[in-house]
């Protein structure tokens, strides 16, 4: 496995695409856009470990920035950013293929994750797959605001991974949000995890076993 590398595509100039490439040893098999939460970024240690698992896999895994955090470094996303947000997932689905020319897939932590779901119902071709990190289904406390309008649309196939102690929704309420969605999902439950996923605990194995059940989801 390589070192990841600096990733820079402006061939979009709207939505330009900052990040990491991890490259296995020989040909792709398979290539994952991953991108970041509100308040994070593409360095977060929950996507670098599993960008690290997926590419000993044999994957090509873009970790990316999303638009508004390579607007600002810090703070949550300015209301009314979704749309570019996605424009800017689009552009590094689209450039990942170019660099690999395998089959892409997308994935994202909380609000990406939001966001990549989002543009794969709205746009059911652009990825093979999603893999949805700690879906924040309503704010903490807030559990009578679903984010849950677009997923009757979803027909993606998508692996939901899940804290049983994330306060962005239940199990039990993203099992009955699941049912939503008309394409094939999944649901892992990771026990003792909050909205970040990874613990000083499962930090070992998490990356691993996400990226196995993925593969197995997608068949490959």
């Amino acid at each position: 496995m390589k070192s990841a590398r600096e990733f820079v595509d402006n061939s979009m100039s709207d939505a330009p695409v900052r990040g990491f490439l991890h490259e296995p040893d020989g040909p792709a098999v398979h290539g994952l856009v991953l991108t970041h939460g509100a308040g994070s970024n593409c360095q977060s240690p929950l996507l670098v470990a599993l960008a690290g698992a997926f590419c000993r896999a044999g994957w090509a895994v873009l970790r990316c920035d999303l638009p508004f955090r390579q607007q600002r470094p810090h703070g949550p996303p300015p209301r009314g950013n979704a749309e570019r947000d996605q424009a800017g997932l689009r552009a590094a689905v689209a450039a990942l293929r170019r660099e690999t020319g395998s089959r892409v897939f997308l994935g994202g932590h909380s609000y990406g994750g939001r966001q990549a779901s989002m543009l794969a119902a709205a746009e059911p071709g652009l990825a093979e797959a999603l893999l949805l990190l700690s879906y924040p289904l309503h704010p903490p406390g807030r559990p009578d605001v679903m984010r849950t309008a677009h997923l009757p649309d979803l027909r993606t196939p998508a692996l939901f991974v899940h804290g049983t102690d994330d306060g962005f929704g239940s199990i039990d309420e993203m099992e009955e949000a699941l049912r939503l969605i008309p394409a094939r999902s999944e649901l892992v439950p990771i026990a003792e995890a909050g909205h970040e996923l990874m613990t000083r605990k499962n930090r070992g194995e998490l990356p691993g076993l996400i990226a196995n059940t993925f593969a197995n989801l997608v068949g490959g």
